[in-house]
């Protein structure tokens, strides 16, 4: 077989993985921007290696064990990817100084177009934004350990032979990942779909609360625990009370009219991209709000303060 049919024949049986492959490699990194790297180092591996594809287990399987490969040695030179929470206690004034932190490599989100929408329909608690930031607290062994077994299902014994150590040990790993875990589990009852008739009308009064600047309205939609934070700066914020002093306070945006917010999807969760209105009477990019939602009311918020998201995200430079 010559080189050009090879390639082509490579691509074609490994291309329809490369949507869950970016998942695998997100879930190991916490950025889409460094999981989009570690699958085109995996398919030039693979490609690589494609001659010695000997089929003793899928193509799948055998992508899946290379990206993986991949990731723990990226990870060997990366710190993991925090998100504001988890760093510290809520900041005790909303109105105080904000302090960013640039210089942290951040977590971030990513768009559901990215993913395959089976795992968004199957598996939506996988790619959630406080599962993701669970996994960066684990090393990154543990890490590999966990999303094998308990995302993609793998034997023990696979997990074992893919990452070169005893069953035994697996098992003691996941065991220690799972406790670790267990103070953010996830169950069905907390995944809300985005496209409910209820979320939609939540969202719909959010809009309104930013683009009208209405406080009142603002504070009725979360729980009184809620949280929101905003990397890049480190400090977050627990309570409505807290949330409206900030959006009041700290937002640029000082009068109705001054953000427009249009719908978003990331990690499978409602989400929003704000813009902000510049002297130009143009909105450019402001942020992109990822919300955690609890029945009807919202208990999260991290709103990402990224332009470079919306680029990532496919959505507009600006709105007239």
């Amino acid at each position: 077989m010559n080189t050009q049919v090879a390639e082509t024949d490579f691509m074609q049986q490994a291309d329809p993985y490369r949507r869950e492959l970016l998942a695998h490699c997100y879930r190991m990194l916490g950025s889409v921007h460094d999981a989009e790297d570690l699958v085109q180092e995996t398919y030039l591996r693979a490609w690589k290696a494609y001659d010695n594809f000997e089929g003793r287990s899928s193509l799948r399987t055998w992508l899946h064990r290379i990206a993986t490969t991949a990731c723990l040695t990226a990870l060997d030179t990366k710190k993991r990817r925090p998100l504001p929470t988890g760093l510290g206690a809520p900041a005790s004034d909303a109105g105080g100084d904000l302090i960013e932190q640039g210089e942290v490599a951040w977590l971030e989100p990513i768009s559901d177009d990215m993913i395959d929408p089976a795992e968004i329909v199957e598996a939506r608690h996988t790619v959630r934004l406080a599962f993701i930031a669970a996994l960066q607290h684990l090393p990154p062994r543990q890490r590999a350990v966990l999303v094998l077994r308990d995302v993609l299902k793998w034997k023990a014994a696979e997990v074992a032979e893919a990452l070169e150590l005893s069953t035994a040990a697996v098992n003691s790993i996941l065991q220690r990942a799972h406790a670790q875990l267990k103070a953010v589990a996830l169950s069905q009852d907390d995944i809300v779909e985005p496209d409910s008739a209820e979320t939609r009308e939540l969202l719909d009064r959010y809009v309104r609360a930013f683009e009208e600047k209405d406080p009142k309205l603002l504070a009725s939609l979360f729980t009184q625990d809620a949280i929101w934070e905003m990397p890049p700066f480190s400090g977050w914020f627990q309570g409505p009370a807290a949330i409206v002093t900030l959006a009041e306070e700290k937002c640029p945006a000082k009068h109705p009219g001054e953000l427009r917010l249009i719908p978003a999807a990331a990690n499978g969760q409602p989400t929003l991209a704000t813009y902000l209105r510049h002297a130009d009477g143009v909105f450019r990019p402001f942020q992109l709000h990822v919300l955690h939602i609890q029945g009807t009311v919202i208990s999260h918020v991290v709103a990402f303060l990224d332009e470079k998201l919306f680029e990532t995200f496919g959505l507009p430079a600006e709105l007239t």
